[in-house]
């Protein structure tokens, strides 16, 4: 047997929904199988229809694999390894080709998408999972003991000393794995924020890539790709952006009041807020449809999911937006810093894709044909 079948066999053993996948150069990543799910698995719906992640190109799929570590940048590809500095410090285009660099016959490699995220934050809220992680200079701010290998040291202030931001994938403990086992996903919490495609904001207009479209290596993630669309508030439906921001009648982001809010209009565009994104919420000229859609993207709380394990505050994670420029990409996760704020609901809408910090990363998916 070779020695890839054999270091495979041995993860399934500890971890059988786990997996070693190759990409074109033969070389492994460390990826979750993420299993389909309808939106009443997750959601206060009576809707059977499954979560958009699990439909591409108009096919309804079986499962994603999500990388189970923020990713390392090796030869100009992407990869989901342990004991890693999570590579930050590019682009989101650069972060995309990487892993698209990594494409052969079946094997779609992606950068992951929003929906891929929402799917897991989802679950994770519905089962009282939402994980912690480095959200607190190398350690949760809910444990003093444990705490993950340093891989960047810095000092934003002199008089403050030296600190812990960036740590090494997967070193935490397991309360930093997505479901609390050692089959799950790392890092969702803090470390580093991560670079998610498929989802963004027009001066203020949420536009995304239709179900999980942006998961497919050929489709055009550019800024003036002919991929996005607006959402029609009324009915949920995708319909064609006028590209100013000002589509009649489409789902946008107004800072009122204190907290952002779903609206078919704008009174406030003075730039870049955020709150918790428990209290995100809409107007009346936002549908039932176009709220559950929001929901299912894990941009707007589901407040009627009630259960013993259910956290109503969302872990106090937070929302943060910018209806005031063009082209605004998304992260998610939060960063080493973000203490509360951050987490697996924590969103990022405040920057261009061309921004580039040491606080931000990626992460891998794959969907297999």
């Amino acid at each position: 047997m070779a020695s890839f079948e054999l270091s495979d066999l041995a993860l399934k053993a500890v971890c059988p929904n786990n997996a070693l996948k190759l990409d074109d150069q033969g070389m492994p990543s460390v990826m979750v199988w993420v299993p389909n799910m309808r939106l009443c698995d997750v959601l206060n719906t009576e809707d059977t229809s499954c979560l958009p992640a699990f439909r591409v190109n108009g096919s309804e799929i079986d499962g994603f694999w999500f990388g189970k570590y923020q990713t390392h940048h090796y030869n100009g590809r992407a990869y989901s390894l342990p004991g890693e500095d999570p590579s930050a410090s590019a682009t989101l285009d650069t972060f995309v080709s990487y892993n698209n660099a990594k494409v052969q016959d079946g094997m779609n490699w992606h950068e992951a998408t929003n929906a891929e995220w929402a799917a897991i934050a989802l679950y994770c809220h519905k089962y009282g999972l939402e994980p912690y992680g480095n959200n607190n200079y190398g350690k949760d701010t809910r444990e003093t003991l444990y705490k993950a290998i340093p891989t960047y040291i810095s000092s934003s202030d002199e008089s403050a000393g030296y600190h812990t931001d960036r740590v090494a994938t997967g070193t935490g403990p397991i309360t930093w794995s997505h479901d609390g086992t050692l089959e799950g996903i790392w890092d969702m919490n803090g470390n580093v924020w991560e670079w998610t495609t498929g989802l963004r904001l027009v001066y203020g207009e949420l536009q995304i890539i239709k179900d999980n479209n942006a998961s497919d290596p050929s489709c055009d993630l550019s800024a003036t790709s002919a991929e996005w669309m607006a959402i029609d508030a009324s009915t949920g439906d995708l319909i064609t952006p006028n590209g100013s921001g000002t589509t009649s009648g489409s789902v946008k982001l107004d800072y009122v009041s204190n907290k952002w809010t779903y609206s078919t209009s704008i009174s406030n565009t003075t730039g870049s807020y955020g709150c918790t994104f428990a209290n995100v919420t809409c107007d009346t000229t936002i549908g039932d449809d176009a709220k559950l859609l929001l929901q299912s993207l894990a941009m707007l709380p589901d407040l009627t999911l009630t259960g013993d394990d259910i956290d109503t505050t969302y872990g106090n994670d937070y929302f943060y937006a910018n209806n005031a420029e063009a082209e605004r990409c998304q992260f998610r996760g939060g960063r080493w810093d973000g203490g509360a704020s951050a987490g697996v609901f924590s969103s990022y809408l405040d920057h261009a894709r061309s921004a580039t910090y040491t606080s931000i990363g990626g992460r891998s998916a794959l969907i297999e044909d």
